[in-house]
């Protein structure tokens, strides 16, 4: 093959693995082979895992718009709104979280 370097080929390289594999002892060879096994086991798992399962849903996203005339106390009233609303929400999850940690008995 051309685009290998002059003193190496695959036949070359294949030659020099199997005078390697000779000399070696039976925990090398073995440990040679689950090297390749996990490395094989890993890059199937990559391959196959895209193709299983359903692809997630499409995600909607709402924007609001606001006129581009607001002032700034507008500004401010929506945003203190808004936090109230995240506040509440807040005490609410840690509601639950409370009721479910009773009904656990922690």
């Amino acid at each position: 093959m051309s685009w290998f370097p002059r003193p190496v080929s695959p036949r070359a390289a294949f030659r020099d693995l199997s005078a390697v594999m000779r000399h070696s002892s039976r925990e090398q060879r073995i440990g040679a082979a689950l090297a390749l096994l996990v490395t094989a086991i890993i890059v199937i798992e990559f391959l196959v895992d895209p193709m299983t399962g359903a692809p997630p849903p499409e995600q909607v996203t709402y924007v609001q718009l606001y006129a581009a005339n607001r002032t700034d106390a507008e500004i401010i009233a929506d945003q203190k709104k808004d936090m109230l609303d995240k506040i509440a929400a807040q005490k609410e999850q840690q509601r639950q979280y409370q009721k479910l940690a009773n009904e656990l008995g922690m």
